[in-house]
């Protein structure tokens, strides 16, 4: 299975507003592996920055005056996502510009390329009811590094979901999975030996003349002490 773990910064919150996408990020992961093939790419928004986002993430108009647009990288992004499930935090807000961006383009939504999207703030809110559930929160609570996260960035912050978003659903792999192991040899050995115990023919103990009489005198002063009504000996 093929993931991406995206994040995106912006002028501003509101992408009916005009805002636009100044930073986009990808951290691509299959099979529950990291393959460190990364998308990144700081835009130019042809826009002033509103002043509570720069505060934000700290990207300023002036040092995207030379980077491309996303006209320049839409092709490319696309093709990067291509059949992948998207992992995002809070995915609305980022699905909402991705897609105000490519309408601007006369091309098709994100959703219709990908595969499908995973709303990790969604996930963690149905894990964890009433609590802080930011990726702040998450890293705390997961105990994931997140000691360099000064300011938010694209690239930072989808970096730091993948080890989050690995924690979060640990318990989905496989009880005789190491993840951290390439040995598929010690793993066919155990699989083998589960096998060979599955096989084994149990052994029986029967209780001895002796144990019989006993567990009678038992069930027969059960049977005084409660007037005739004890179970195992009306049972049929």
């Amino acid at each position: 299975m093929r993931q991406i773990f995206l994040d995106t910064e912006t002028t501003g919150l509101e992408h009916k507003h005009g805002h636009r996408i100044i930073e986009i990020a990808g951290v691509e992961m299959k099979n529950r592996r990291l393959t460190h093939h990364h998308f990144h790419y700081y835009l130019n928004p042809d826009r002033d920055i509103d002043e509570g986002a720069q505060a934000v993430h700290g990207i300023s108009r002036e040092f995207l005056q030379d980077k491309p647009r996303f006209a320049d990288i839409a092709a490319e992004f696309l093709d990067y996502v291509r059949g992948a499930e998207l992992v995002i935090h809070n995915a609305p807000f980022d699905i909402g510009f991705l897609n105000a961006e490519l309408a601007r383009l006369d091309m098709a939504p994100v959703t219709t390329v990908c595969a499908s999207v995973c709303d990790t703030l969604r996930m963690a809110k149905d894990l964890h009811p009433g609590k802080k559930n930011n990726l702040n929160a998450l890293c705390d609570r997961y105990q994931v590094d997140n000691s360099h996260r000064t300011l938010h960035g694209a690239l930072l912050d989808a970096e730091i979901l993948a080890e989050v978003f690995i924690a979060m659903t640990r318990g989905q792999e496989s009880l005789l999975m190491d993840l951290g192991s390439d040995k598929p040899a010690q793993q066919e050995s155990q699989a083998v030996t589960l096998a060979s115990h599955e096989r084994r023919t149990l052994r029986v103990l029967r209780a001895s003349d002796e144990e019989i009489a006993e567990h009678a005198r038992t069930l027969a002063g059960i049977n005084k002490e409660s007037k005739g009504k004890c179970l195992w000996l009306t049972a049929d």
